[in-house]
């Protein structure tokens, strides 16, 4: 199969997905994604994972030390499990160091909870496909807005939210092969809650939407409030626990804090409003941080402005 990005293969041999995430090799969501396109029969399945839960580690990378990929055993599957950040599993799945070629597709996900609006900034999942981006390789992050109210996770849901992906996975490999594959952007999919009855797929834009988060200082080092997906936390987990530093520094120095939530922010007209409105949302991503217009002419103006006082300060 010929692809834009790096793909050399002969036309006709099945086109190679690879997955990762940031909830780590063992998170329902990745399993189940991995489990629905090796059922498929269409796909040469790879998965180059974290070993553990990545999230809301961003677009971070590991420089200081060499990373450990150890195989794992998923059927249908050739799968690795990193001591990376999910950037890193994408970065070295592409490598060609790992495995023999580079993949067609990276898809990244499914993550637990939504990633929509500002969210998109602190995602590991999003960042798994952003990786792949860079490179010049198609790829999609795929995200399901899990109730956490809810109780216990469904694993059902995941499957149901795989195959809800799987027109937009084969569109995105027949773009490919007909070489009318944008290479400017990447796709971000949220599915909704309620993904066995959902209202269609959405074409949608990155609003502004997050989680207000606040901070409050606990007496004893806490635990952290388990991560549940890129801004959304247990806040009910266990507030005190003592560690094994009673140094003097520590007790006498130190002042310790927990992260909480204190709010959200919905933008109407954009990713997240959509998918609280039960739609697949479908949300073309790229990389660059560019402000709009506004603060660009602004800018524009302000900085001879306040250089020219300067220059004439300075020969005073």
């Amino acid at each position: 199969m010929e692809i834009d990005g790096g793909g050399d293969r002969i036309s006709g041999e099945r086109p190679i997905i690879m997955v990762t995430n940031d909830d780590g090799i063992d998170a329902p969501g990745l399993r189940s994604l991995v489990r629905v396109l090796v059922s498929t029969n269409l796909y040469d399945v790879r998965v180059c994972a974290p070993d553990s839960e990545k999230s809301a580690v961003s677009h971070s990378i590991i420089w200081n030390r060499p990373l450990t990929a150890k195989r794992v055993d998923i059927d249908g599957a050739t799968a690795y499990a990193v001591d990376g950040t999910p950037a890193d599993c994408t970065g070295l799945g592409l490598s060609e160091a790992l495995f023999p070629s580079r993949p067609d597709l990276v898809l990244s996900g499914i993550n637990v909870g939504s990633n929509c609006g500002y969210h998109i900034v602190y995602s590991g999942t999003v960042a798994g496909a952003r990786e792949a981006f860079l490179y010049d390789v198609p790829s999609a992050s795929i995200s399901y807005d899990f109730d956490w109210k809810r109780g216990e996770m469904n694993a059902n849901d995941f499957v149901l939210s795989a195959q809800a992906c799987l027109p937009i996975i084969n569109g995105i490999l027949s773009a490919i092969k007909n070489k009318t594959h944008p290479m400017q952007c990447f796709l971000n999919i949220d599915l909704p809650t309620d993904i066995a009855n959902h209202k269609g797929y959405k074409l949608t834009r990155q609003g502004k939407s997050m989680g207000k988060m606040g901070w409050r200082q606990v007496e004893e080092k806490a635990q952290g409030p388990k991560m549940l997906s890129t801004m959304t936390m247990d806040t009910e987990s266990g507030v005190v626990s003592s560690d094994n530093d009673t140094s003097a520094h520590s007790k006498k120095d130190s002042r310790l804090f927990k992260r909480e939530v204190r709010g959200s922010f919905n933008e109407e007209g954009t990713d997240s409003h959509y998918l609280k409105e039960g739609f697949i949302t479908v949300t073309p991503l790229g990389a660059l941080s560019q402000t709009d217009v506004d603060c660009q002419n602004y800018y524009k103006e302000w900085l001879p402005k306040i250089t020219n006082q300067s220059c004439s300060s300075s020969s005073l």
